[in-house]
């Protein structure tokens, strides 16, 4: 069955790309005033969340970039003597690694090697699996973006682990982690430094099994507590919030504390359309009271850390959050006859949809690059 389905899919990309070259319109005509770039934005204190590249092949090549700029970053920053050594010649050392980086873009930019076309059409039986019926539907497309994000979140983790398991035991203690630069380097009255992000009480809540050490799925969790399923971990997250919410230092959260801050990050997970208006606290304000009195369970006019965990989600968006608003986009750019779902045409006709993380157009000034992603 799944050769009869190859080949079917092959059959039709074949009949796809003979009536494209076919066609006076070419929709990837205008590929030359486009240039693939690779991403080299990395940040040990990133601001947002980045959209995940599409096609593997482009996620590995900007994986490669980042462990590079990781490295540099992190001698920098940890070995602060070593990267001041003028002993090791450092421009020749910087040369090899810029002629990488422009042979990887080069390479994107290469038809020959690298085909956006032929890319979509390899790509779409293997994201067209639930059901494989010629169609991709959002879940469809919400389960690649994911796997996406959880091969990229899972190679930062490793490269973490790496650097923090000192006895190489394949764990991590609590003695052997090193918080962050920003955070060493903060006094006690630095922003953040009371929050808990790099103290014991997180370290032990990602330890599920108790036993004093973190696994590689236990400091994943801890990198990455907003995607845990570890009830410890997502109690510490609601003590968190309280932590930081709880301006007159009482240990729960009032109303006013709730509205200011909490309340609009409930209203913006649930905004569908990720509408950026502004609306007036006297409009906000009766939604406001009813989310609140709903989630104060005893009724004391206060909101403890058990209290914050139905919207705990929505406070710490996961990685299938960002999946689901990145496929959201994609088909609505590229859905040419809105009716929900792509075909393997909608999706060639539309190529820069699937690449506009690493798409520059400066020849063409209607081009602008979306960042919905966030």
């Amino acid at each position: 069955m799944g050769k009869v389905s190859l080949f079917i899919y092959v059959t039709i990309a074949l009949l796809l790309l003979l009536l494209l070259s076919k066609s006076p319109n070419k929709p990837h005509s205008n590929r030359r005033h486009r240039r693939l770039k690779v991403r080299s934005s990395f940040n040990f204190r990133p601001t947002h969340h980045e959209p995940v590249p599409f096609d593997p092949l482009v996620a590995d090549i900007e994986r490669r970039r980042e462990d590079r700029q990781w490295e540099k970053q992190y001698i920098e920053h940890a070995h602060h003597e070593l990267s001041h050594n003028h002993d090791a010649a450092p421009g020749e050392e910087a040369q090899p690694e810029w002629e990488d980086f422009m042979n990887a873009e080069d390479y994107l930019n290469d038809e020959e090697k690298f085909n956006v076309t032929d890319r979509l059409v390899l790509l779409f039986p293997k994201i067209d699996v639930n059901p494989a019926d010629g169609y991709i539907n959002e879940d469809e497309l919400t389960d690649w973006n994911m796997q996406q994000a959880e091969r990229d979140v899972m190679h930062r983790t490793q490269r973490e682990m790496e650097t923090h398991d000192k006895n190489k035991d394949g764990f991590v203690s609590f003695a052997e982690y090193e918080p962050p630069t920003w955070v060493r380097n903060t006094d006690n009255n630095s922003f953040g430094y009371d929050m808990g992000w790099w103290k014991e009480e997180h370290f032990n809540a990602s330890d599920a099994d108790g036993d004093g050490l973190l696994n590689l799925t236990e400091f994943n969790d801890f990198l990455h507590p907003a995607d845990t399923k570890n009830p410890k971990l997502i109690l510490w997250l609601s003590k968190e919030e309280v932590r930081e919410r709880d301006s007159d230092r009482d240990g729960k959260v009032n109303f006013k504390e709730f509205f200011h801050g909490l309340f609009d990050l409930v209203r913006n997970y649930d905004d569908e359309g990720h509408n950026s208006s502004h609306p007036s606290d006297d409009t906000m304000d009766a939604p406001a009271r009813q989310l609140f009195g709903q989630l104060d369970k005893d009724g004391d006019g206060y909101l403890s850390d058990v209290e914050l965990l139905p919207i705990i989600g929505k406070l710490h968006p996961s990685e299938r959050y960002y999946a689901k608003q990145q496929a959201d986009y994609i088909i609505s750019q590229a859905d040419t006859d809105k009716d929900g779902r792509l075909t393997l045409l909608e999706m060639i006709e539309n190529p820069y949809v699937f690449y506009s993380a690493i798409f520059t157009d400066e020849d063409d000034d209607d081009y602008i690059y979306h960042d919905e992603f966030r």
